[in-house]
């Protein structure tokens, strides 16, 4: 096969070690920056020019497509699917994935378990939003924040009142939310592929820090995941419409909770802590798509 990985740094790790499973697999594989695509958008040709020379068809493409491309990322994304490419992650579930608030109303609507949260814009009554989570301790988040920056936890109801007008006056959307307590300040990263979670690890903040994010100075370490929390994640990949992502739990006295659904996991982390091939598990499920598609063409000529 012929594979694109959209990436716009072909040093990082995750986009490393998935050309690395593409090409111990016998397939070929390039590395496309993402922002340096252009679309030639037209109905009989559609095609995508890179560096002034059309792309060649590719069987499948792998996004890697982060936060802060997420618009013109997904565009690129849809042109390729508009010319008949398979993308393990289609452009519309990314874009579900990485509108928090949508992402959080998806999930509340199929019944899956999330910490109770708030959303306002210019709440006449700061004290009743506070109130409506269950209080302080809670979590206060920018909407558009990623690996732990925007998050801030309010221990009381003053600190929190304070923090909600300060990110208001920005003109910030924020999110209010529940604090879990009795996570302890760790949370579990799900790595699901497919109708599969192929590894699990469990990261737990460093001493102080209520953020597990490893970037943040999390330690990480391998977990057994019970039927609950495993089901969970994958009715929530299935919610989102992602084959490929990462999915964050807590474990609450309710049962498993979903901080997020992550499109573009990272795979340092959770290959060094679980040893597990996540990469070649990727490219598996690509292989298998794709030979099954090739079955169903046959079957229908």
């Amino acid at each position: 096969m012929k594979i694109a990985i959209l990436s716009r740094n072909e040093n990082l790790y995750s986009t490393k070690r998935l050309k690395e499973a593409s090409l111990q697999r016998g397939h070929e594989v390039d590395v496309i920056d993402t922002l340096h695509c252009y679309m030639d958008i037209t109905s009989n040709r559609p095609a995508v020019r890179y560096h002034g020379e059309e792309l060649p068809k590719y069987d499948a493409i792998i996004p890697r497509i982060g936060a802060s491309v997420t618009f013109y990322g997904t565009a690129v994304a849809r042109q390729f699917e508009v010319m008949g490419t398979f993308n393990i992650n289609e452009s519309v579930a990314i874009s579900r994935s990485r509108d928090k608030l949508r992402s959080l109303q998806l999930l509340s609507s199929k019944g899956i378990g999330l910490p109770r949260t708030g959303f306002a814009s210019k709440p006449d009554n700061i004290k009743d939003l506070i109130k409506n989570v269950g209080g302080a301790p809670l979590v206060i988040k920018l909407l558009e924040g990623t690996q732990g920056i925007g998050v801030v936890l309010a221990e009381t109801s003053k600190a929190a009142e304070s923090i909600i007008e300060a990110f208001m006056g920005l003109k910030a959307n924020i999110l209010v939310q529940e604090f879990i307590e009795e996570a302890g300040g760790a949370d579990i990263r799900c790595l699901v592929v497919g109708n599969r979670v192929v590894a699990a690890m469990k990261r737990q903040g460093a001493e102080g820090e209520f953020r597990s994010n490893l970037h943040r100075g999390g330690a990480a370490e391998v977990i057994k995941l019970t039927k609950d929390e495993r089901e969970t994640a994958l009715n929530a990949a299935k919610v989102m419409g992602l084959n490929f992502c990462g999915v964050d739990l807590l474990r609450s006295h309710q049962g498993p909770m979903v901080m997020e659904v992550n499109s573009s996991p990272g795979l340092e982390g959770i290959e060094k802590a679980t040893g597990i091939d996540v990469a070649g598990k990727v490219l598996e499920y690509i292989e298998k798509h794709i030979k099954l598609g090739a079955n169903r063409r046959r079957e229908k000529g």
